[in-house]
């Protein structure tokens, strides 16, 4: 099995699990691998040092590469984000391309008040925001949009 680093064009660094390299250049050619945190496909491996296990009671000697690279995402902070847009899956209905008439209809009082997520385009998010209607972009990632396991 090997670990990768990974790091997409958003630079969000992740890890990848694969069982060879060719597997990871399989994947990668045919565009299965995405960026957890904003989906994106445009994905890097970044230099790592083998993980080694001496066994025998010894500690695991993991090196990881850290940079002061001031773009850089950091992990807590991905990891926050990452618990915050399950939380928003969880607790939210996926109305889908209905997004903007839901949130009228619930604006208006003629649905039941809930948090909902779904599609808007640019020009029903600004016709919402006009009307007063609270709205939030967000890009959530793929794989949280399927059911949650």
């Amino acid at each position: 099995m090997k670990v990768l680093d990974l790091q997409c064009a958003h630079l969000h660094v992740f890890e990848g699990w694969f069982s060879s390299e060719a597997d990871f250049q399989k994947q990668q050619g045919r565009g299965l691998i995405e960026c957890p945190v904003c989906a994106n496909a445009t994905i890097t491996k970044m230099l790592s040092a083998p993980r080694l296990n001496f066994g025998g009671g010894r500690e695991v000697i993991e090196h990881r590469h850290n940079s002061t690279h001031p773009a850089r995402t950091d992990p807590t902070l991905q990891s926050v984000w990452m618990a915050v847009a399950q939380h928003i899956v969880a607790n939210t209905d996926d109305v889908g391309d209905q997004f903007a008439e839901e949130a009228r209809k619930i604006h208006y009082g003629e649905a039941a008040e809930r948090g909902i997520r779904g599609k808007a385009s640019s020009a029903e998010t600004e016709s919402l925001i006009e009307e007063g209607i609270v709205v939030m972009p967000l890009d959530l990632p793929e794989f949280l949009k399927g059911q949650l396991q």
